[in-house]
């Protein structure tokens, strides 16, 4: 089903259905990553996108490396009707597990970020609060080996909300600018 517009004091809002946000969302990561649509294996996860990213810096020809840094980012894509804690912590248990497998970890490792986006009708109020509490870091070798954080997002198509944990506000401004950028419009009174 195509997102329709309802509005709201003066604005006019886009609401979507879980599949048109998880399609939408899927189109604008298609630039950037590599993206597998999930099999069965995991009951929630419908995509997980994969960014890697290979920087140095050399002086005169290659073979003199100053530096260099690899980079990654994985985003699992749930699409639930209602979350509730338990499959919240099914399903970060299930990203956190899987990234950590995927991830290169080893000299020049810089980064690796973990994602898991929730696309959900509802959110009960204590799953709400275990994304915001979420919290999982790790540094390899005292950050010599990089680090991993995790970044935790629940989009609420039925109320156009998100929720983020403490290093998931850059994924809240990807949600906005993706699902809600062109589509909020205000009218102006004169």
């Amino acid at each position: 089903l195509p997102p329709c517009l309802f509005m709201k004091g003066l604005s006019i809002f886009m609401q979507y259905t879980r599949e048109a946000a998880l399609n939408r969302l899927m189109e604008s990561y298609k630039a950037y990553f590599n993206i597998d649509i999930a099999d069965n294996t995991q009951e929630y996860l419908r995509a997980v996108c994969e960014f890697f990213e290979h920087t140095e810096k050399y002086v005169l020809s290659r073979q003199a490396n100053l530096w260099a840094a690899n980079c990654e980012e994985f985003v699992y894509l749930f699409s639930v009707e209602q979350l509730t804690t338990e499959i919240f912590e099914k399903c970060r248990d299930f990203a956190r597990e899987d990234g950590m497998k995927r991830a290169h970890i080893g000299p020049g490792h810089m980064y690796t970020y973990i994602t898991p986006v929730f696309i959900c009708d509802a959110c009960q109020e204590d799953a709400r609060r275990a994304v915001r509490k979420c919290r999982i870091y790790k540094s390899f070798k005292f950050s010599l080996h990089g680090w991993m954080d995790f970044h935790a997002a629940v989009l609420e198509v039925g109320s156009n909300r998100i929720t983020t944990n403490g290093s998931g506000k850059c994924v809240e401004k990807v949600l906005k600018n993706v699902l809600f950028k062109d589509k909020k419009k205000r009218r102006r009174l004169l």
